[in-house]
């Protein structure tokens, strides 16, 4: 007989539903039997632009070494960020995508018996990460969608060793400025670690949002996470990173896989980091197809939160699972966030002009149907 593998996992894992992530391309295409030429994917906040031309030439210089393991303690990109960032390599813990950052976390400071806080509607991965490692999660109502940093402040208990908190959130894309980070962070307990994701950070300009750099030096008790993946468009590469205390990254590090970012990871990362013009049109790009959305939403009728990500909520103002059903008949790709508390509402990634047009004209037509 053989035994209840369910029943024998984790009690956390056990309640576990695995992360679902945006639907491909193909899957639909097999699904529905459309052409895959005609399907546009506006789901995973992927950069429409594709990667910068200098990371696929490093991508391609790095092929001839596919036999070696990677550089495990990835001196190079840590050295690249310790001078962009102004940071010493030290400081720096990298991650098989910022995912593995947070998973990271998790497994060096929480445990049954503690827990960690995040807002409502925040990034599915922070209870996932809390739960798979025996932790309690303790979920701050939000505020108009987004982080109400005083109750998360509030939320904060003797047990409690991780705050998550996203700055620009998703799946909202909502924001808090930098006062509103100061005082939090001046009230956290200092045994406390604060994790600040920002994995659209380099969507904002200006003032509108804190910069968690600077204020590592003021907060040993401070993480600051970022990603690859989005503004510098190496999604299918996994590669983040964490800038913090250096006796917080030797942790994380003595939790970390070897090799878990790969050498054309590490080369393209690289890159990236010096295409500073990618970057820059990316960001352009990306304002231009969010006046698009929001234009063409208003035309409808419809509202939306306001982000200063790569994405946008719309509310549809009815439950929209019938709507994205409608949606993937019409060949386009969005994202459900149900799973997030936000039934009404739909996550549309940015694309470029074409698709943005495509996606409004298909919402339109499905929207008509009733």
């Amino acid at each position: 007989m053989s035994g209840d593998f369910l029943a024998l996992a984790q009690p956390g894992v056990q309640k576990l539903s695995p992360y679902v992530p945006g639907k491909p391309v193909d899957e639909l295409a097999r699904e529905l039997g459309i052409d895959p030429a005609r399907i546009i994917k506006l789901a995973s906040n992927e950069n429409p632009m594709g990667a910068s031309p200098r990371a696929l030439r490093a991508i391609n210089d790095a092929l001839a070494e596919l036999t070696r393991y990677p550089d495990g303690n990835g001196f190079e990109l840590k050295q690249r960020l310790s001078q962009a960032c102004g940071v010493q390599p030290q400081q720096v813990t990298l991650g098989n995508g910022s995912n593995d950052i947070l998973e990271i976390v998790a497994r060096a400071y929480l445990a049954p018996g503690l827990n960690a806080v995040f807002s409502e509607h925040a990034f599915a991965i922070y209870p996932i990460v809390t739960q798979a490692v025996g932790a309690t999660a303790h979920i701050a109502r939000a505020k108009n969608w987004g982080h109400d940093l005083p109750t998360m402040l509030a939320a904060i208990d003797s047990n409690t060793r991780v705050v998550f908190i996203a700055n620009p959130n998703n799946p909202t894309g909502t924001w808090f400025g930098p006062s509103a980070l100061a005082d939090f962070l001046a009230q956290v307990p200092r045994d406390v670690l604060v994790v600040l994701d920002e994995a659209y950070i380099e969507y904002a300009e200006g003032a509108e949002l804190p910069d968690g750099l600077d204020f590592l030096s003021a907060y040993p008790n401070l993480l600051v996470s970022r990603t690859f993946s989005k503004a510098y468009g190496l999604a299918s590469l996994r590669v983040g990173y964490a800038l913090s205390s250096p006796v917080v990254a030797d942790v994380l590090n003595r939790v970390r896989q070897p090799f878990n970012v790969n050498s054309l990871a590490l080369a393209a990362a690289c890159a990236a980091l010096d295409d500073v013009d990618y970057v820059a049109q990316s960001r352009q790009l990306n304002e231009a197809g969010m006046q698009q959305l929001e234009e063409g939403l208003g035309r409808m009728g419809l509202d939306w939160i306001p982000s200063k990500a790569n994405f946008i909520a719309v509310d549809l103002g009815r439950e929209a699972a019938s709507v994205y059903e409608g949606l993937l008949r019409e060949g386009v790709i969005v994202r459900p966030v149900g799973g997030y508390g936000m039934p009404d509402h739909l996550r549309v990634s940015i694309g470029l002009p074409a698709e943005n047009s495509r996606f409004l004209e298909a919402l339109s037509k499905v929207l008509a149907r009733g």
